[in-house]
């Protein structure tokens, strides 16, 4: 099974009565938001490690640095 970014979203549309399912997958996930993942403060440490996998799977090398070197 692919690794999931966020848990599988169902919309309803009342128009025609439908639903569409979107699955949010870790390979479909634009690279900003894992970015933005990593760096919010409130980010599992399970879920930063798929993201750093994810980025260095897609070959983007990560240059961690402290905050306070960066103010």
């Amino acid at each position: 099974m692919p690794i999931k970014f966020k848990d599988t979203e169902e919309s309803y549309d009342r128009r025609t009565g439908k639903t569409a399912i979107s699955y949010n997958y870790m390979k479909a996930t634009p690279k900003k938001d894992l970015f933005d993942y990593i760096n919010s403060p409130n980010a599992k440490p399970k879920k930063i490690h798929k993201c750093v996998q994810e980025l260095t799977r897609r070959g983007i090398k990560i240059q961690w640095r402290d905050k306070e070197c960066s103010k």
